[in-house]
This record gives C-alpha cells, structure tokens and sequence, in this order.
C-alpha cells in the first residue's frame, strides 16, 4: 500500500485497473482530492460518474470549500454502477454507504474499473467505519491520509471528526458504525487527537 498526495496524482487513463482511496476528517480537504482527479474527464471522452449516497443531503454534488464542484449521481446504493460500461467510478463520502457497497467496488475492479473513492474513516466515537474498514481489505493501490486545521488548538492535525449535538459532543453507541445524518441534527468539528472527546471506556 502506497500513500501519495492525492491532489498531485490526476486519474490515469492508460490501461491497467486501480482502486484509489483518499481518506480524512471533516474540513481536509477529500472533495478538493476528488475534484482535482476528476475534474480533467469533464472533457473527455472517458465514461465516467462520480456517485454519493442520498443520505448526504448538504450538497446537491461534489463541492469543496475552496472552491470547485463535481456533478453527481445519488444513490441509495452502487449496484447501480454495474448497469453501465463506465471507465471510472468515483464515490464520495463512502462512509455513507453500506458494506454491501464494498461488494460492488470489487466487481468493479474485476471488470476493470478504475474506482476513486474519497471519505471520512473515523466516526463520531474514534472507530474505523466498517465501510472503510472492508474498503481498506480490498488492499487499495493508493491510500491519502488528508489532515485539517483543528478547530479547537487550531493546530494543523487533526485526525478525527467532533459530532456535537446542541454543543455536546456525540458519543452513542450505533449499529454497524452507521454514519449520522448530514442534515443540520448535528454539528461538526475537526480536532487533533488531543482534543478529540472519546467515550468512557
């Protein structure tokens, strides 16, 4: 596994079939990640789609806060990503969907599909999201770790995502590592591991 600056590595086009992965918390950068391998097939001729879960209702696609956007396909799963001969598949905030997804990312990949994937790996109590988890068991050809500015030291580190509802930090136990709801129930921070709040143990 080779971890490389997602930014600087647009998508390959040349034969051959990879499943590249660019991983992070809240605010560092992964859509800027996507949009900039992405954004080059919007005037090609590759057949390509970049989907996200219906669950994510902030944006209507791929948006970065520095500016730049990718149009997207919503789904309630990537099935329906087999029902077409496309070149590259791109998936944003995979930690939206379910393991099951992970299924489809294969059979992609072993119909030779090059498959782009950007999210966040940790969830609200510091635990990989078993999306990501069975992501990272596919054995990824590349594998970026993006970090934000912490929101609480400011510090350039952090690692992990702060859900808070009404200001608290959010630490319930859920099923299955299931990612909440991006539809203004709760608030987020980036923080550094030193000001990430955990559950008791």
């Amino acid at each position: 596994m080779t971890t490389i600056d997602a930014v600087s590595q647009p998508v390959r086009t040349v034969p051959g079939v990879s499943l590249d992965v660019v991983l992070g918390p809240m605010k560092s950068g992964k859509s800027l990640s996507l949009i900039s391998m992405l954004s080059p097939l919007q005037f090609t001729r590759v057949r390509h789609r970049v989907y996200q879960s219906e669950r994510h209702v902030r944006d209507t696609g791929v948006t970065s806060r520095s500016g730049g956007a990718l149009v997207t396909t919503k789904v309630t799963s990537l099935r329906e990503a087999l029902a077409e001969p496309l070149e590259v598949v791109a998936v944003d905030e995979v930690h939206m969907f379910d393991v099951d997804d992970v299924a489809v990312i294969e059979q992609l990949l072993a119909r030779g599909t090059r498959v782009v994937v950007a999210g966040i790996d940790l969830d609200h109590r510091g635990e990989l999201f078993a999306t990501v988890r069975a992501l990272l068991e596919l054995g990824p050809d590349t594998v970026s770790y993006r970090r934000a500015v912490c929101d609480r030291c400011r510090d350039f580190s952090a690692t992990h995502t702060q859900v808070l509802r009404s200001g608290e930090p959010f630490l319930e136990h859920l099923g299955g590592s299931e990612a909440l709801p991006d539809d203004g129930t709760f608030s987020y921070e980036a923080r550094c591991r030193s000001c990430f709040v955990r559950p008791a143990r």
